[in-house]
């Protein structure tokens, strides 16, 4: 089986050290290549695995992504919106395949991941948790299941300095539910309470956003009847589960036609 070479962006980052130890603990299926961080980045020229806590490699840390592409070569970016899709554009002109973790796009952004999936192998997920990526399967048998009569409610809880609300995989929890009763998410959704809101709207999903500490993620559905509910949560301990799904992510578009993947796609769901 051929090795697959893998770029990382933000490799300084928490998640991009994760990501290099994900890679190295699965030296027999990739390699890294390359790593880059934003120019002004304290991390910018030194060696990723010892910034990563793996030992010298002897790839340094570019302050920008003129090095990070190559065709063929899997490019993992879990950064920005605005600097992933710039990465996006260098990726299609390149021909290199993209793991997208980055979350808060909005629908321009999403537009132009999928319109660059026409031309390269995407995998983009809100979230890279096998067990995330089940919990989104079960939350969407079970809304079919309870149809109206059950009330939706999503709750996450991150650290403090997570910048986009709610998270990624909330929002990907809600479309699987909404997709599962059969209604666009954007006529279900709910984000805030304030004030005197009046009773709940019918086939409503409610969204309630906490922050604070190191929390690493933590997920609930919430399926509240009438004398009952049924809550489906999901918790993260740590976030190399999201690196090694990354990893195992782009292992996996090794020699994919174009087009926009899913971790439901690289599990085989």
């Amino acid at each position: 089986m051929a090795v697959q070479e893998i770029g990382i962006s933000g490799a300084g980052g928490r998640m991009g050290r994760m990501l290099v130890q994900a890679v190295q603990a699965a030296q027999d299926r990739c390699a890294l290549r390359a790593a880059s961080e934003r120019p002004d980045s304290e991390w910018v020229g030194q060696d990723v695995g010892e910034v990563a806590g793996v030992g010298r490699l002897g790839i340094r840390i570019d302050g920008g992504s003129e090095r990070l592409f190559a065709p063929g070569r899997v490019v993992i970016d879990f950064t920005q919106p605005q600097a992933t899709l710039a990465h996006l554009a260098t990726a299609v002109a390149v021909g290199a395949p993209m793991v997208i973790g980055t979350t808060g796009f909005d629908a321009e952004g999403r537009g132009a991941i999928e319109r660059a999936a026409g031309r390269i192998p995407i995998v983009f997920a809100p979230n890279f948790s096998i067990g995330v990526n089940l919990m989104f399967r079960v939350a969407a048998d079970v809304a079919r299941v309870l149809e109206e009569s059950y009330d939706i409610e999503i709750i996450e809880a991150h650290h403090r300095h997570k910048v986009d609300a709610p998270s990624g995989t909330a929002l990907g929890l809600g479309r699987a539910i909404a997709q599962a009763v059969g209604r666009p998410l954007e006529e279900m959704a709910i984000y805030g309470r304030e004030g005197l809101t009046g009773a709940r709207p019918p086939r409503a999903i409610g969204f309630a956003t906490v922050r604070g500490g190191d929390i690493v993620g933590d997920h609930t559905v919430l399926f509240a009847g009438e004398g009952e509910r049924l809550e489906i949560t999901h918790r993260a301990s740590s976030r190399m589960t999201f690196a090694k799904g990354a990893v195992r992510a782009a292992i996996w578009l090794s020699g994919r036609p174009a087009g926009l993947y899913d971790m439901g796609d690289v599990l085989g769901f």
